[in-house]
């Protein structure tokens, strides 16, 4: 299983869904599913912006953990 830390991520700068959104140009659903963890899939250019964004690498936006 793929966990987003996208949440934590946002709690730790006191960041909204839709400043994160209008700052990225990422889609506020797009942001708001990966906040609650019900994504199915990524773009791989919303994951670029994400990161830019918030200044981290792919592994601390995602990780997998094994038999969940």
């Amino acid at each position: 299983m793929i966990k987003c830390h996208l949440s934590k991520l946002m709690g730790e700068r006191k960041l909204k869904i839709v400043d994160v959104a209008r700052e990225t140009g990422v889609n506020r659903g797009t942001i708001t599913r990966l906040y609650h963890e019900t994504a199915s899939r990524v773009e791989l250019e919303t994951i670029d912006a994400l990161c830019r964004f918030l200044g981290c690498d792919v592994g601390e936006l995602f990780e997998f953990v094994e038999g969940s």
